[in-house]
């Protein structure tokens, strides 16, 4: 691998936490946003703190969990599993599909 190719994969080493942790920020969002134009979105601080629990957990697994792992490929599905974890939970937090 040249020099060149090292230089950009490093630097969107140091980008891609950025935007997961902004991901993270905007979708915690969405709701305080929603709940200004409809009456359907109704979340109180305890909605908002299990969102950024787990929504937070969730980044904080996968960055340290990325830092253990050596290939893009095992961090790639640790990221797959980990959101499909919060999805599932989120799911059943929201409508208890279990």
């Amino acid at each position: 691998m040249n020099a060149q190719v090292r230089h950009r994969l490093a630097a969107l080493t140091r980008v891609r936490p950025w935007v997961m942790w902004m991901t993270i920020i905007l979708l915690l969002l969405l709701p305080m946003v929603a709940m200004q134009f409809t009456r359907e979105v109704q979340w109180d601080k305890s909605d908002f703190a299990a969102a950024a629990l787990l929504l937070g957990g969730g980044g904080l697994a996968y960055e340290i969990g990325s830092r253990l792992l050596r290939t893009a490929t095992h961090r790639l599905l640790l990221g797959a599993l980990l959101l499909l974890t919060v999805g599932l939970i989120w799911a059943d937090g929201a409508v208890g599909i279990f």
